[in-house]
């Protein structure tokens, strides 16, 4: 059965996914980059100069076997990109998707066709609306969630998540977009893997068990 993952969604020690504020010159505002180098690093985001290893054994696992995603509006823009029609995503003309991709907003628009695949979808639906257009758009492959952290909060929280990869990184932001908040006992509905990196970083792998944890 076609599975609902998430892959790579970096966080904070105390918890945060993006700092603030956020904005066109800083897509994660404070933080920076800084969640995201160890990706940098590897030789899939980086096939000539990147490391091999366990980070880029679990980064990889981002581009196997997706037929669709579905984002949040601030991981497709910075806040306010709804007010500029010209606006077509952070990733330039060949968005690194290649399948319909489904945008999460109280404001939508008409789809957006971009190459290599990607075509843009703007829903304003609930979490269970969107994963399902998405996974009718995916047929039997699987559905990728891609955040930001709210979006993980809702889909989480409403029992429609699978697979939930989780990369710690040892830095503390104090401020942000938080992915745990109402999420507690989170742990009696997934079976949780840690496997640590000579980079620092620890990665959190939870498998839903059976039953439904937003019905819980």
């Amino acid at each position: 059965m076609p599975l609902v993952r998430v892959h790579n969604f970096s966080i904070s020690l105390d918890g945060f996914g993006a700092g603030e504020p956020q904005s066109l010159e800083s897509p994660f505002g404070h933080a920076g980059e800084r969640l995201h180098q160890w990706m940098f690093a590897t030789d899939f985001w980086d096939p000539e100069g990147g490391a091999r290893g366990v980070d880029a054994a679990f980064a990889a696992r981002h581009a196997v076997g997706f037929g669709a995603e579905v984002m949040g509006a601030n991981k497709f823009g910075p806040p306010g990109w709804q007010d500029d029609p010209d606006w077509r995503g952070w990733w330039g003309d060949d968005p690194p998707f290649h399948t319909p991709t489904y945008v999460l907003t109280h404001r939508p628009r008409p789809p957006l066709e971009m190459s290599g695949g990607t075509t843009f979808h703007f829903l304003d639906a609930s979490p269970a609306e969107a994963l399902a257009v998405a996974q009718q758009a995916a047929g039997d492959l699987d559905v990728r969630l891609g955040g930001g952290a709210t979006t993980i909060r809702d889909f989480v929280a409403a029992g429609l998540v699978d697979h939930l990869h989780v990369v710690v990184v040892p830095i503390v932001l104090g401020r942000g977009a938080r992915l745990w908040d109402g999420l507690e006992g989170i742990e009696d509905a997934f079976h949780v893997e840690s496997v640590s990196s000579p980079t620092g970083v620890t990665h959190l792998t939870l498998t839903r068990r059976r039953g439904d944890f937003g019905a819980a």
